[in-house]
């Protein structure tokens, strides 16, 4: 099974370095994060690596974390919220099994940097945050960055989109307690969801598949994420389901 690992491997910028050095840096730091964190792993789809090697993970984290975008691990972007350690998101991406005319949810947009990995593979990208503040920067950052297929709402993304629906594919980016039902009636046939499932302290990333009018359901390895806040998830700041 491949699972979350907190093992850092991180590197530093010496002083001074601006302009097409700095950027000439990050573009190394990302081939290698792609190369030996990712590739290195078992991930082998040749569009998610592309993704991965294209987006500027650096803009997407705190200015003071910026040496640290590309380390082998998650980072707290604010309000009580990380980024995903880079291996996560490609890894999940993966499962995702994405087409170019894919249409595709994201539960917990963050920063916006899974965001933009799926506007590098899909035709559309709807995207929920539940925190304001998030949602606004992430839109920002993203519409900076070019990227144009995507729309942002604040919500409760345990609730889904159901007026967009259905997706191709659905990915949740922070662990339920269970599968919220609205995802998977949400799924277009031959669709996926790929969420995080089980207690606070460690999830099993869970993918649903819809199939001939059922759901195959299958666990690829265990995974750490905060939790996912929703009437069909946690109570906010509790390790309590809602009832």
């Amino acid at each position: 099974m491949r699972g979350w690992t907190g093992h850092h491997s991180r590197s530093r910028r010496g002083n001074g370095v601006t302009g097409d050095m700095e950027e000439d840096y990050y573009t190394k730091a990302r081939k290698a994060m792609v190369r030996q964190q990712i590739a290195a792993r078992g991930v082998d789809d040749p569009r998610v690596l592309e993704a991965m090697s294209k987006v500027p993970r650096h803009l997407f984290v705190p200015a003071h974390l910026a040496d640290r975008a590309y380390d082998d691990s998650p980072l707290p972007i604010g309000e009580g919220q990380t980024i995903s350690q880079p291996y996560m998101v490609a890894w999940m991406t993966e499962l995702l099994r994405l087409e170019k005319d894919s249409r595709v949810l994201e539960i917990g947009t963050g920063s916006g940097y899974q965001a933009a990995v799926l506007c590098e593979l899909a035709r559309e990208v709807f995207t929920i945050e539940k925190i304001p503040e998030l949602a606004r920067e992430a839109e920002r950052r993203l519409s900076s960055l070019g990227y144009r297929n995507f729309r942002v709402r604040v919500g409760d993304g345990t609730l889904g989109w159901p007026e967009e629906a259905p997706f191709d594919g659905i990915i949740v980016t922070a662990g339920a307690p269970s599968v919220p039902q609205p995802l998977t009636e949400q799924l277009a046939e031959g669709g996926r969801l790929v969420i995080p499932v089980g207690p606070s302290g460690m999830q099993m990333l869970t993918v649903i598949e819809r199939r001939g009018g059922g759901f195959t359901h299958s666990e690829e390895g265990s995974c750490v994420f905060v939790p996912l806040v929703g009437e069909h998830g946690w109570k906010r700041g509790r390790g309590h389901r809602l009832e």
